[in-house]
């Protein structure tokens, strides 16, 4: 599945927002993909999966959790669009295996379109990495370019006039 091997964002959005850029586990992309929910609903003719009720997905150490999860397939059977929705909606992705800490990230709604290799967190968006964070309405992130952008959200729940960043100093090499 194409899910984890593009989902490098969970690893660098930090990078384009103020911290270093880092890898996912090498060895993630090709570890079987456990979905476990409450219901599930699969159309193969249409390409689309729902899966409701605490919905846990991990792959290696990836791991997005909501109250309902949609897939879509590509024509070439890829994963297309991965949309998570919940209160809140949730993932998590261990950078390297040198830095156990994992980067996790919240949002009512977070969409992942492969196709475009974009991540989009949107109403009460949060990102937390190595003690690094973003907070805005939306999270916008390029996997491919690495570019990302914070800021107004549109339609959100609870509306903020501007996005909160907090980046740790480095640390120095003794």
């Amino acid at each position: 599945m194409r899910l984890v091997k593009t989902l490098p964002f969970l690893l660098s959005l930090s990078a384009a927002l103020g911290s270093a850029s880092a890898l996912a586990l090498p060895n993630d992309r090709d570890q079987p993909i456990r979905i476990q929910a409450d219901d599930a609903h699969l159309d193969d003719k249409q390409g689309v999966a729902t899966y409701k009720g605490d919905v846990i997905i991990t792959q290696g150490s990836m791991m997005i959790k909501g109250n309902t999860v949609t897939m879509t397939r590509a024509a070439n059977g890829d994963i297309d669009v991965v949309t998570s929705v919940g209160n809140l909606a949730y993932f998590e992705q261990q950078q390297s295996a040198a830095k156990p800490d994992k980067m996790k990230g919240w949002a009512v709604t977070i969409q992942y379109q492969a196709q475009k290799d974009t991540v989009i967190l949107t109403d009460r968006a949060k990102v937390e990495n190595e003690g690094n964070t973003t907070e805005g309405e939306k999270i916008v992130y390029n996997t491919k370019s690495q570019v990302a952008t914070a800021g107004r959200g549109g339609n959100v729940s609870t509306p903020r006039q501007r996005i909160d960043m907090v980046i740790q100093p480095k640390k120095k090499a003794e």
